[in-house]
């Protein structure tokens, strides 16, 4: 860690900062050999990921549930479940390769008890299927996944209702919200706002739209397992 960024670390992730170093160590060895951390991304991991995820932790009620979609490396859910023991945390990802990592990071940081791994998509995780449960959090978060519209579309429904959607952005955030905001709505998302978070402690702050899930439109429908889908197609 650059010794600059050692104060915003240490606010950041408190007794838990040898956790994140952990973490950190994973992301720029293994991280980069399996292709989830591009090796020029190694040097700027505290600043531009993990103090940058963390600084979310700010706008996250205690004892969340919390849904990380597009969890990819582990970015934002993983920061967050380390500098917020006090939330459960599932990571969402379709990509075996990537949910591998996850799995083994979980285990070899001691994070068993409060964070899991659910391969597969949002739409997936929200509808359930013949041998999962849909599952819901009080928070959904995302990092560089979509557009808002998209995002939207995916993670509104794993929100619980008076559950929220926090978006991590870029300079584009404002410009995001007013385009997407008829879709928003017609998903059953309130007003989107445009946090900053971490001011005074990490520069840039963080970029984050927020939508709160205020009506739910709709109940997703269970998706059918393979066994089901492979009997209908035998009957046609």
């Amino acid at each position: 860690m650059p010794p600059e960024l050692a104060p915003a670390a240490l606010t950041l992730f408190g007794d838990r900062l040898d956790l994140a170093a952990a973490y950190a160590e994973l992301l720029v060895t293994d991280g980069v050999v399996r292709g989830l951390i591009g090796p020029r991304e190694a040097p700027r991991i505290w600043d531009r990921h993990l103090l940058n995820c963390a600084a979310v932790a700010e706008l996250i009620p205690a004892n969340a549930t919390v849904l990380d979609v597009g969890s990819g490396a582990g970015l934002p859910g993983m920061v967050l479940a380390i500098a917020r023991p006090d939330l459960t945390v599932t990571l969402i990802e379709p990509l075996a390769r990537r949910t591998s990592f996850l799995i083994e990071a979980v285990e070899q940081l001691g994070l068993t008890r409060s964070v899991r791994v659910f391969r597969g998509r949002a739409d997936e995780a929200a509808s359930g299927s013949a041998d999962r449960y849909p599952i819901s959090g009080d928070v959904v978060t995302a990092r560089a996944v979509a557009p808002l519209d998209r995002l939207a579309t995916w993670c509104l429904p794993l929100a619980v209702r008076g559950g929220r959607l926090l978006a991590l952005k870029g300079s584009s955030a404002a410009a995001e919200v007013e385009e997407h905001a008829g879709v928003v709505a017609r998903l059953g998302g309130g007003e989107a706002a445009v946090r900053l978070c971490g001011v005074e402690v990490i520069d840039p702050p963080t970029t984050v739209v927020e939508i709160v899930r205020e009506r739910v439109v709709g109940q997703p429908r269970p998706a059918a397992s393979k066994r089901a889908r492979a009997g209908r197609a035998r009957r046609r």
